[in-house]
């Protein structure tokens, strides 16, 4: 893999971690703590974890000076890298490289359970984060690669949209306005042509009869003989009679 030039993090720190000569595995079981000269570690340090953009890094270093003793690349996690043995979880087999091409398998060891359970932790957060990526940057190139969708208006091109719901309301609006123009019905005993009925037990007089005939001719010269009369006598007569009469028929005279 290409070395990456991005900036360098600290994924987890040990203060304390022994370093044992392993023997060549004698089958494809795995490797067993037991064989170990456990007793007898080989060096003694700090561990530290670094990752370098996809890369990380077990790093062995004097605790007192800081001087590198050892480490190993570790591109995928897990595999041949690290491995863990078979009989124990607080031991590892690593495979460290000294830059020039050669390698060799150590054995490393935790004193305290919890150490190694933070060292497996950094390692699978990780390569599970670089995963991630790696899903993340193959959808940006699909979704790169494939055709985009135009989805604006062309020259010339339009939409019509149909609003019904509007023409329901008006026609519902016009049928449950008051017919008439808002006037109020007459009262009970109110005919249409608004004149009041009579109370009940009395009848109305019946229409007077017109005089057709003239009520003063001016046209046929008076004799000289007939007396003097009121030309206004018949009229007078007449509007006496009426009034008598609506005054007999129970109604007010105004």
């Amino acid at each position: 893999m290409a070395e990456d030039n991005s900036y360098e993090s600290i994924l987890c720190v040990k203060p304390e971690v022994h370093v044992y000569r392993i023997p060549p595995r004698a089958s494809n079981r795995g490797y067993r703590a037991a064989d170990w000269k456990l007793d007898e570690p080989a060096w003694s340090g700090r561990m530290k974890i670094t990752a370098k953009g996809k890369i990380a890094f077990i790093k062995l270093e004097d605790k007192n000076s800081g001087e590198l003793f050892a480490q190993a690349p570790v591109e995928q996690y897990p595999g041949c890298a690290v491995e863990a043995v078979t009989d124990s979880s607080r031991y590892f087999v690593v495979r460290i490289e000294d830059g020039n091409g050669r390698h060799a398998f150590i054995g490393l060891g935790f004193a305290d359970r919890g150490d190694s359970f933070d060292f497996n932790v950094a390692l699978q957060d990780h390569f599970k984060w670089v995963k991630q990526e790696g899903e993340l940057a193959k959808l940006e190139a699909s979704q790169s690669s494939a055709p985009k969708l135009d989805l604006g208006f062309k020259e010339g091109q339009t939409i019509k949209i149909s609003i019904g719901n509007i023409k329901k309301k008006d026609s519902a609006g016009a049928k449950s306005r008051p017919v008439g123009g808002g006037l109020l019905p007459p009262p009970p005993g109110v005919k249409a042509g608004g004149l009041l009925t009579p109370p009940p037990g009395q009848q109305t007089a019946p229409a007077t009869q017109t005089n057709t005939a003239p009520l003063v001719d001016f046209g046929s010269p008076i004799s000289a003989a007939q007396p003097a009369t009121d030309v206004w006598g018949d009229f007078t007569s007449a509007g006496s009679n009426s009034s008598n009469e609506t005054v007999k028929s129970g109604w007010v005279q105004f």
